[in-house]
């Protein structure tokens, strides 16, 4: 990870000050009068998820003034019990976004339900239900990077010219792939510590398995600190992984946004971040000014005020759901009405399929299991059934005799979404049959995997009998896809200084975890932007 410089230190300090204040607004320097109305911002980025994070930071470099907008808190002051979130293993109003109690992928263990009745409250996971999907995000400063276990990949380079021909691949590989992933702080776990500790004996043991069934297995990248995990199983510093620390946030160790891409845009004194913002519509003044109206929350989510905000550019990062369902909105209710049919086509989950296997009682994963998965099984290039299957942690405290995977797959399915006037929100059409080629090529491999060891599926985890689980995502992609719902840069058609910068733009698949990509591709396409399109001063 590159030097803190003292910008970025800046930011870092700006992001503590608000957080132990209690402030809903985050900034490096005073706002001026004309800035302390909020009524108007030369540019407004929506989330501060990966996509916003990256387009925030290059346009407060390049001095544009930037107002980011973020639906959930700033998580960056301990609570009573001395941690910033919420433990997996007993968790409380901090987890979830709003519910009333947890929803956590496995559902259940020996048919068991291990949800928990919680208060409601503005909590760093929400989880959307859209019929046969559901849609795991991140609510707060950071987005996605907040609760996502860390996975840094970079997609094979034929999937990626397959999946978005039109972008140069040179230039992405040689240039945007690798800025992303220094700017994100990717880094390794050790290859001799990995052989020896205690954190990964669940992944060895899948390992092994996965080789005497004759498959390959690759170390994965990750934004999770290696060398802090290292000294986490020392007993040198507080432990986060060690701590079965995942969906609900990372107390330590973790290279999340506000640490790395946010910090650096605070820095620069001219983003501001202003959280529990709901941005709910957009219209265009004919001055050609967008106008947003935006809700203030508190955090039990209720609307304290309403406002009318400004800008002369407008950049849409808040994620596939959001993102879609507010170009949806505008142009079905009339507000942006020259937008065209392709808005909320080109939907996928990336392949999601979720599956456990019994191990043999002397074939231990461990009592202490590292939360951020280091290792995958690498069957993408299988010419019927490819898939990257995430060797993923149970990390409940005991030993459980289970191997769990988050495996991702080639599934051609996509849905779409429309706009529901009833609830104003956007509705997913996606069927669980559109989920069966994902089963399909898991089965295929998971089967021989079983076969080679002796070993059998999990019926028990998921609050059923299902062996498989492809009813949610942790990957939404797509809905306002690149050269179709945009230009080649995320310009939205129709709209001058209308852009989306997040993982809408990305077709339904990347073949591996994606936020490495939906950074590069903003990378990308800012520095475009920026070049032809934005007016200094």
């Amino acid at each position: 990870m590159a030097p803190v410089s003292r910008r970025h230190f800046l930011g870092l300090a700006a992001l503590n000050s608000a957080a132990a204040l209690g402030l809903t607004t985050i900034a490096t320097r005073p706002a001026t009068a004309a800035e302390s109305d909020g009524a108007f911002s030369p540019a407004v980025v929506v989330g501060t998820g990966y996509g916003a994070a990256v387009t925030a930071l290059r346009l407060g470099q390049a001095g544009v003034p930037t107002l980011m907008l973020e639906m959930g808190q700033l998580w960056d002051t301990p609570a009573e019990d001395g941690r910033t979130f919420s433990p997996m293993l007993s968790p409380d109003r901090r987890s979830m976004w709003l519910k009333d109690r947890t929803e956590m992928p496995l559902a259940s263990f020996l048919w068991l339900d291990i949800n928990r009745r919680i208060e409601r409250y503005a909590g760093v996971l929400d989880r959307v239900d859209h019929g046969d999907m559901s849609v795991y995000v991140g609510r707060g400063v950071g987005g996605g990077s907040l609760v996502n276990g860390a996975m840094a990949v970079t997609p094979k380079r034929w999937y990626f010219e397959e999946i978005l021909p039109e972008v140069d691949a040179d230039e992405m590989y040689g240039v945007y792939f690798p800025r992303a992933n220094a700017a994100l702080g990717v880094n390794s776990v050790d290859p001799g510590w990995f052989e020896t500790c205690d954190s990964y004996r669940y992944a060895r043991l899948s390992r092994r398995h996965a080789h005497k069934a004759g498959y390959r297995t690759t170390f994965v990248p990750s934004v999770y600190d290696f060398d802090y995990m290292r000294r986490e199983e020392a007993g040198e510093v507080p432990r986060s992984a060690l701590a079965s620390e995942v969906i609900f946030g990372n107390n330590h160790g973790k290279r999340s946004l506000d640490r790395t891409y946010l910090a650096a845009a605070l820095g620069t004194g001219n983003v501001t971040i202003r959280t529990l913002r709901e941005v709910r519509e957009i219209r265009r003044a004919g001055d050609g000014t967008y106008w947003l109206t935006v809700n203030e929350l508190d955090q039990a989510g209720n609307v304290v005020a309403r406002r009318q905000l400004g800008t002369r550019y407008l950049f849409l990062g808040a994620g596939s759901l959001g993102s879609t369902e507010l170009l949806l909105r505008a142009r079905d209710t009339g507000t942006l009405p020259d937008l065209g049919e392709e808005i909320g086509r080109g939907w996928g989950p990336n392949g999601n399929v979720m599956l456990g296997r019994a191990n043999h009682a002397w074939d231990l994963t461990g009592i202490t299991q590292s939360g951020m998965p280091a290792l995958g099984i690498d069957a993408w290039d299988d010419p019927e059934h490819p898939v990257f299957a995430e060797i993923a942690p149970m990390p409940a405290g005991v030993e459980l005799w289970v191997s769990l995977y988050l495996a991702i797959t080639r599934n051609p399915e996509r849905g779409h979404f429309t706009y529901d006037a009833a609830t104003d929100s956007a509705r997913l059409h996606w069927t669980a049959g559109q989920g069966e080629p994902s089963i399909r090529a898991a089965k295929a491999h998971f089967d021989r995997i079983n076969r080679a060891n002796g070993t059998i599926y999990r019926h028990d985890l998921f609050g059923d009998t299902r062996v498989f689980e492809n009813r949610f995502t942790y990957h939404p992609l797509g809905g306002l896809a690149l050269g179709t719902a945009t230009d080649l840069y995320g310009r939205v058609h129709g709209y001058p200084n209308l852009y989306v910068t997040d993982g809408s733009l990305i077709p339904g698949s990347t073949g591996v975890n994606p936020f490495v990509t939906i950074t590069a591709l903003a990378e990308r396409n800012i520095e475009r932007v920026l070049a032809e399109d934005i007016r200094r001063g």
